[in-house]
């Protein structure tokens, strides 16, 4: 089972017990987090998508610990004018572990039950 999540302006492959770096939260290590903006989710087959996002779907996680990327250095210069700067730049992250993806298959299953009775009754008749 796998979701895909919108989270801090881009979107999120997550699967259970993964491990994601997101840009900064604003969440303490050892809290519970909820991503409710899912966008599409898989279960064995079984593909919900939304528009814009699938209602009754929430991927919770915890956050592990907050810290500081690479540092990334930028080097801009100008030919033959003796123009060199340097800036280095640390990216802000949050780690967190995703612990569940809950979907609201209750009502669904029952749905996708019948219908394949449905469709298996009509090939017997036929």
């Amino acid at each position: 089972m796998y979701a895909i999540i919108e989270a801090c302006g881009r979107q999120y492959k997550v699967e259970e017990n993964m491990t994601v770096y997101f840009e900064k939260l604003e969440e303490e290590e050892g809290k519970k987090v909820t991503f409710d903006k899912v966008i599409l989710v898989s279960d064995n087959g079984n593909v919900q998508v939304g528009d814009p996002y699938v209602k009754g779907v929430k991927v919770e996680g915890t956050v592990v610990s907050q810290g500081r990327g690479k540092k990334i250095l930028v080097f801009k210069y100008k030919a033959k004018k003796n123009e060199r700067k340097t800036r280095g730049h640390r990216q802000d992250y949050t780690k967190v572990i995703i612990t569940s993806i809950k979907t609201g298959t209750t009502t669904k299953k029952v749905e996708t039950e019948t219908t394949t009775a449905k469709v298996e009754a009509k090939k017997e008749t036929k």
